[in-house]
């Protein structure tokens, strides 16, 4: 069984939903988890501009009111949805190696961005200058959780005089991290090798310390 969304508000798309008063009833977090997932997909495929609560309510097979019940509009449910899969990034294991750590690190945070999170992140590009909160919610899934782990890298460099101590800054931290994330954002995809040119031909030169005379 399919129904057709108000084709005032999302081009007149139909997506199947059945009637959900008929499925077993779920509540708190498998209800939520299903919405969030919803949400996400939803903004995969449309963006945040299109983004309409009876669409997410479709895909979710949940009533549009069990939305507004805890959600008073979308920028708040598209907070929360990216929210429930932040993820923490820790510093590489200490290896000695400063370049092998950079890359590895880069890499943790590109499967981040290649995965549900990055392509959510997406969808949401265009709209982040428009909107104070969503723009603080991007900062934080993107760019600020991942500064620590890169500071801690390079702390340790300048522990084993590999990095200039005055390199050990959030602006130069930022440095590899913004290469990535603008690829992700704004390309289909990622060349083999992109992360190694990145610490190759920029964090490097850039943090290294300069041979004692």
């Amino acid at each position: 069984m399919t129904s057709c969304a108000d084709p005032s508000t999302d081009g007149g798309e139909c997506a199947p939903t059945g009637d959900y008063r008929s499925r077993p009833r779920r509540r708190g977090d498998e209800l939520n988890a299903a919405i969030y997932r919803a949400t996400l997909e939803e903004l995969t495929e449309v963006g945040y501009r299109e983004l309409t609560m009876d669409r997410i309510a479709a895909r979710a097979k949940a009533s549009k009111g069990s939305l507004y019940r805890r959600w008073p509009s979308r920028t708040e449910l598209v907070v929360d949805a990216v929210r429930s899969i932040q993820t923490t990034y820790a510093a590489p294991p200490d290896t000695g190696d400063l370049r092998a750590e950079l890359v590895q690190l880069l890499r943790d945070i590109a499967a981040y961005l290649a995965g549900p999170g990055g392509e959510a992140m997406r969808g949401l590009v265009s709209e982040v200058a428009r909107s104070p909160e969503l723009l603080r919610v991007v900062r934080a899934e993107v760019m600020d959780n991942t500064l620590p782990p890169m500071l801690e890298v390079l702390r340790r460099g300048v522990v084993r005089h590999e990095v200039r101590p005055d390199a050990l800054t959030p602006l130069v931290a930022r440095v590899g991290i913004s290469l990535l994330r603008q690829r992700y954002m704004f390309s289909e995809e990622m060349e083999a090798g992109f992360i190694d040119e990145v610490v190759d031909q920029v964090v490097l030169p850039l943090v290294r310390a300069q041979p004692s005379a």
